[in-house]
């Protein structure tokens, strides 16, 4: 018997033997539709689920298969290649515990805990890794009950994973194998350790990094990168983690369990505020020369609310913060940039009116008056509606927006009279040995959730703007964040579970016949290993906190 699938990469059916992978039909190459290059195959799309190559064929389907180019066929590449690193480091060392610790610039932060090897083992796992891409090993999978599982974890020193099974509370999950060894991961792999022939290793503090490859040239790892401010704030974080005992799911999920949200509740927003504070007595030691303070990040990091809450700060140190909106400085819409698609930019530095942004904060600085722009979104229009502004002693100027620390925005004013601010949610927090916790979906589900409440933003435009947003960020903020005098943090350790209350409902809205489907599937999956907050326990988030911005309820 023959089942007819759909290739929506060539538009043509097959017929295909009931049973047989769709491995069988898939191209070795897909194209980017953009570019036009070739990448080879590495999963499938059936029917917008994610699945491996390996899926066999059932029932009818309308499939597309993807490569490094897609978002999904990157991340199967990168458990994989997360899975051959462990293989590796587990044959050389098996008395040893391997952990990869969070994302880095360049890579993944990997590390064994409590010992830093000499450099030389980190190239014999470089090597090995070598040795099992040549010997073209498959991964395999198979279900197994979570307390046969949580046992095999628990007897390869990897309490995380365990720990993770015995408080998600489900009965199955899918362990995977290689070379003999089983581990678990949460989505496809790509069929064999041949497909994964790009990767580098490179010592780095007390591990090593594990490089992998460019989205602009796959034949390429990344570009390595010296991003000291970033890695330190992950690090700080990760401090924080240890502090608190929580530092994987599983052990937040216990934590929920026990009964102690609220007080983890009190004690994150505690924290936060002595970081405000900490930030505005920065501010305020270089009073003598500093009356601007610029505050960039990502989408959905808590920009808004941290600038308000910095001004806070800055009031009970008796400064006057005075507030102005980059937005404001948008040209008129015939003078709007367009993207490569034809649709009109405001992301790009060219939408602003860079010319009198840099008068008016020369006019401010030299003790003059001016009058700020109000812009009309609705027709494309700046106007002046006589608000105008000068600064008094007391007064600093704070200004949140994507392009503050592009020094290329206001390159006429003194720069040294600017304390520049990078924010984002940088989360150190783990799902096991293996899995970190991606801050950019993290940013995504804040985002779903703020965007439905506030601007009636279907989750599913939501996740389909995304990529756009993403590109954004590369091109406009991630560039510069090393710019910032200094970084803040604005994750907090209680938000996944409040945000699995808020966003779950949400994302089960969005069809099969989605093209987001996948990526509601995908974040699905992650929330149900968190233990959600309640709402009595939600209640007890206050009224000043950044989460406020995206659940509501906020006073600032």
């Amino acid at each position: 018997m023959t089942i007819t699938v759909t290739c929506i990469n060539d538009g043509r059916d097959y017929e295909v033997a009931q049973g047989s992978p769709l491995r069988a039909i898939a191209p070795e190459t897909v194209t980017d539709p953009k570019t036009g290059k070739e990448y080879p195959t590495l999963a499938v799309l059936v029917d917008h689920q994610l699945k491996a190559l390996d899926f066999p064929v059932f029932y009818p389907h309308r499939v597309e298969f993807i490569g490094y180019n897609h978002p999904d066929g990157k991340r199967a590449y990168l458990r994989s290649l997360c899975f051959l690193a462990q293989r590796a480091a587990r044959s050389l060392f098996p008395d040893k515990v391997f952990k990869i610790n969070h994302s880095l610039p360049a890579g993944y932060y990997c590390k064994f805990r409590g010992d830093k090897l000499p450099d030389e083992d980190y190239m014999r796992i470089r090597e090995e890794m070598r040795r099992l891409v040549a010997l073209d090993l498959p991964f395999t999978h198979g279900k197994m009950r979570s307390e046969q599982a949580e046992a095999l974890f628990e007897a390869q020193k990897q309490p995380l994973k365990a720990g993770l099974q015995r408080s998600s509370g489900r009965y199955f999950c899918t362990v995977y194998w290689l070379d003999g060894v089983p581990d678990n991961f949460y989505g496809p792999l790509v069929p064999s350790t041949g497909y994964l022939k790009v990767f580098d290793v490179m010592p780095y503090h007390h591990g090593f990094c594990l490089q992998y490859p460019s989205e602009e040239d796959i034949t390429r790892t990344i570009p390595r990168q010296k991003q000291l401010r970033l890695v330190n704030t992950l690090k700080e974080y990760g401090y924080w983690c240890k502090a608190t005992g929580i530092v994987s799911v599983g052990a937040l999920n216990q934590r929920l369990l026990d009964g102690k949200a609220v007080q983890l509740i009190n004690l994150c927003e505690a924290r936060q505020e002595r970081e405000y504070a900490s930030l505005a007595d920065k501010i305020f030691a270089a009073r003598d020369r500093v009356k601007i303070v610029f505050l960039a990040g990502p989408s959905s990091s808590g920009k808004t609310s941290s600038s308000l809450r910095v001004a806070q700060q800055l009031k009970v140190l008796e400064m006057n913060p005075k507030v102005i909106e980059l937005d404001n400085y948008f040209v008129s819409r015939d003078r709007t940039p367009k993207d490569e698609d034809g649709n009109y930019d405001f992301e790009a530095l060219e939408a602003m009116d860079l010319e009198l942004l840099g008068q008016h904060l020369n006019m401010l600085l030299a003790g003059g008056e001016v009058e700020i722009p109000r812009y009309d979104f609705k027709q494309g229009q700046p106007f002046f509606e006589g608000n105008k502004m000068h600064l008094e002693e007391n007064d600093i100027l704070v200004m949140e927006g994507i392009h503050a620390l592009d020094p290329a925005m206001v390159p006429s004013v003194d720069q040294s009279r600017i304390y520049r601010i990078y924010a984002s949610a940088l989360t150190s927090l783990k799902l096991d040995e293996n899995c970190c916790i991606s801050t950019t979906d993290n940013r995504l589900l804040r985002r779903m959730v703020r965007d439905n409440r506030v601007r009636g933003i279907s989750p599913e435009d939501t996740i389909l703007r995304w990529p756009s947003v993403r590109r954004g960020e590369y091109s406009h903020i991630f560039p510069f964040q090393e710019n910032a005098d200094s970084q803040f943090n604005t994750a907090l350790l209680y938000e996944l579970p409040a945000l699995r209350y808020y966003a779950e409902p949400l994302l089960r809205r969005i069809q099969p016949s989605s093209a987001a489907y996948a990526d509601a599937l995908r974040l699905l999956k992650f929330l149900s290993y968190i233990v959600p907050l309640q709402p009595s326990e939600i209640a007890a988030i206050p009224p000043t906190s950044i989460f406020r911005e995206f659940i509501g309820g906020q006073t600032l």
